[in-house]
This record gives C-alpha cells, structure tokens and sequence, in this order.
C-alpha cells in the first residue's frame, strides 16, 4: 500500500521539488557532449585512447557489412581491462623428449655407478669390512671360554703357526686373530714347544696370557691325531717330548722289539695324547703306543691272529671316511667288494703306495693310481701289504662291526660338509661321482 495520499504535493506545485529536479536533463533530449581536450602523449589517457583506435574497423573491411555502433565508453574499459594475449607455446612433445632423454642419462649414471659399487664389493668387501672394522668381530667375547683344547706348539713355530693352531684346536674365533693381536700390540714373548692344556672360544688376550702361564704347559708331552703315518708319528713326537728324532727312527725299525708280527709297525702307533714321564727313552715312547693300540683292538674284539687285517681295514676307513657315521658304511664296501673278488680300488691305498698320501689333494694322480706296488689296490687284488695309516677307537671298531647293507661304491660329494654318497650300481655311483665333479668345478679351491 503506498503512502502517497492524492492530495500529496507533487513536483509541479512543489518549489523544493521543482528546483531539485528541474536541473536535470530531459532524458528524451540528448545534451551535447562538451568538446574533449586533446590526450597529452604518454598519459593513461592516450594508452587508453590508442587502445581504443587499434580495436576500430579498418577501412578496408568488407563492403555492405553493417557499421558497428562505436562506444568510446564501452572501448576505454576494454582497453582498460584487456590482458595481453599470451605468446605461442612451445610443442609439449619436444621439451617431454628433452626430460625423458635427460632422464635416461641420469638413469644410467646411477646404474654404472651402482653396478661398479657392486663389483668393487664383490670383490673387495671382505677387505673393505676389515679394514673399515665392518662385521662380526674376529674374536670371542670375554666370559665365552668353556670346556677343554689342546694346543701343540713344535719346534720352530712361530706366531703365524701358533695362531692358525689356535684356531684348529677352537680355542680361537678366527686363523688370524692371535698373530694379528701379537703384531698390533707388539707383543715379544718365547713360545716353548709342547701341548697346553686351554679352554675353547677364548679371547686372543686370553689365549696368551694361558700360554704363558707353565701350569698349562703339559710336560714331556704329545697330541697324535688320527691317520697319520708312522713316519709323521714319530716327527710330531719329536717336536714336543724330549727325545731326538733319531732315537725315534731307530726304536720303530724292528716291529718284533714290541710283538708285532708285521712288516712294519704302520697302524701300531696309537693316536692320543701322550704325557710320558721325565727321562722316557724313545723305545719306552714306542711301547707305550704299541701297548695303547692293543687296548683298542681287545676292547673291539679281535682276536689276536687276525689283529692285522683288522688294523689294515680300519687304517684305510681311518684315511677315506670324512664323518664317523659313515666309518661303519665304509668298512661294509671294503667287506662287500673282498667278498665278490672286486678290488677295492682305494684311493688312499694308491696315494700311499706312491707316497703322496698327505699332497692334499683328494683326487689320486694317474701315476699314482697306475703305479705297480704291494699297497695300490687299483692293481692289486685284496687288501694292502700293511696298514696305510694309524687309526684310532672307532675306525678299529667299525672293521670290526661294518654296517649292514648292499654297497658296493662310495664318493664324497662335498669336501668341505664331507657329505658321502652310497650306491649299489655303478651307474648310481657315476651320478654321485658327476655331483663330486660339479661340486670341485664350483669350488676350485677346496682340495679336488
């Protein structure tokens, strides 16, 4: 509802209204626009002004086209809100090859720089690791000692020798942990010959320090391992019991001086460790050996006539067995192929007969294996003139009691695990011998 009432003043009977509204212009009459100023050059103006005229029709547009009503308004705000155009890309394809081409290169940089790290460490890692102190450490921890070792010290070892004892006793973590200590620490001491009595996983300090201690020091004493020959007994007997190789030489020339019925006195040498009393002469050294191989053959069961053969047996399970769970396998192929007139075919009888039975080589030679002698029993049939090695308890017991079962051939397989494969054919046996074969092309070092 409006709040004019008819009797309401109007502009036409209203003086204040007049005034106010007669001033203005008649919207039907267009007053005259007053006459513009010329721009001055360089003002917003004159840009306004010349954007303005760039925007006009050319004269030479097309004929009979309708003229377009020109708004000098309308154009300075286009002029004033108009952006430049923007230049021409440049094609996308040609910068995406650029970035995919400098990729590609950087991409092969770190690859040839990761593959050369990668063959550096190949091949030098270990010493890489050494010497920046990487990896597990050489040495025991202090508080891990346990247990029993012997270490034989002979005569004429060094640090170097001592060390690598060290470790093949398990006294010591590493080969070389000992001698390096020795050098980095400067350490001068004298290393006596003999058997020590330490502990295994023992520091390299601590390991010392028990070597130089005489209460550890076995007297007139020696550590005989298994498989060794009488010629190799009687030298490590030397190295650390005080009697000369020469009275040793001549104690074992005459089996019958120790009531053996035998050639020599090959496999009569009992491996163990000995401690002989002060003044031993090298006869008592020899008789005690002689007496100790006699305990094990009584404790096995041999009757005394055949307490050779059993020896010989056992010597040649001592030297081809690699673990003494299969010494039982090995003495039933001995017993099997004796018993279907088979040579045995032994490598360790050959290697001995042609005296390269310690060349550290597992493989025979030719000239070894064809060599005509009473011991190669690739040519002889039977078993050998004499024992080829001096084996202890379990060998002996194992030509004693040999294992039940078919076999005829056997060949490790892997030197270092001394994993041995059995069979009863000859075709099986070629296959196992193929697998030894690929296992020594693959470890050329490993003692094929």
């Amino acid at each position: 509802m409006s709040d004019r009432s008819p009797s309401a003043a109007t502009p036409e009977n209203d003086p204040v209204s007049h005034d106010l509204f007669g001033a203005l212009p008649d919207p039907q009459v267009q007053s005259p626009r007053p006459a513009e100023q010329t721009a001055v050059p360089g003002s917003r103006r004159a840009v306004r002004e010349a954007a303005s005229s760039s925007s006009a029709p050319s004269p030479s547009a097309e004929e009979g086209a309708p003229a377009e009503h020109h708004d000098p308004f309308h154009s300075t705000l286009e002029a004033l809100f108009h952006h430049e155009t923007e230049p021409p890309k440049t094609p996308k394809r040609k910068k995406r090859r650029g970035c995919l081409i400098a990729l590609l290169v950087v991409f092969v940089l770190i690859a040839g720089a990761a593959g050369g790290g990668l063959w550096v460490w190949n091949t030098y890692g270990t010493k890489i690791s050494e010497v920046m102190g990487w990896g597990p450490s050489k040495d025991f921890e202090a508080g891990q000692a346990t247990g029993n070792a012997l270490v034989t010290i002979k005569k004429g070892d060094g640090g170097q020798q001592i060390s690598q004892a060290m470790y093949d006793a398990g006294v010591t973590k590493t080969s070389g942990v000992f001698y390096d200590m020795l050098v980095k620490d400067n350490v001068v001491t004298t290393f006596y010959p003999g058997v020590y009595k330490l502990q295994l996983k023992m520091t390299a300090a601590a390991a010392l320090k028990a070597l130089q201690d005489p209460k550890n020091k076995m007297q007139n004493s020696a550590v005989l391992p298994e498989g060794l020959s009488v010629t190799e007994t009687i030298s490590r007997i030397a190295q650390s019991v005080d009697v000369p190789l020469a009275d040793l030489q001549a104690a074992v020339k005459n089996p019958a001086d120790y009531g053996v019925n035998a050639p020599s006195l090959e496999g009569w040498l009992f491996p163990a460790l000995y401690e002989f009393p002060p003044g031993a002469t090298a006869k008592d050294v020899v008789s005690t050996l002689v007496q100790r191989t006699r305990d094990s053959l009584s404790a096995a069961g041999v009757p005394a006539a055949d307490e050779q053969r059993v020896l010989t047996i056992a010597s040649i399970i001592q030297r081809e067995a690699r673990a003494e769970a299969d010494f039982y396998k090995v003495s039933r192929v001995i017993q099997n192929r004796l018993d279907q007139g088979m040579k045995l075919q032994m490598d360790s009888t050959a290697q001995y007969g042609y005296g390269e039975l310690h060349s550290g080589s597992a493989s025979t030679s030719d000239a070894a294996q064809n060599d005509d002698n009473p011991w190669n029993t690739y040519v002889i049939d039977g078993l050998p003139k004499t024992p080829i090695s001096n084996p202890g308890d379990k060998a002996i017991d194992a030509a004693m009691h040999p294992a039940a079962g078919p076999w005829l051939y056997f060949v490790t397989v892997n030197l270092d695990t001394g994993e041995t494969v059995f069979s009863t054919t000859y075709a099986e046996h070629e296959a196992a011998v193929k697998q030894w074969q690929d296992w020594c092309k693959a470890n050329p070092s490993s003692g094929c």
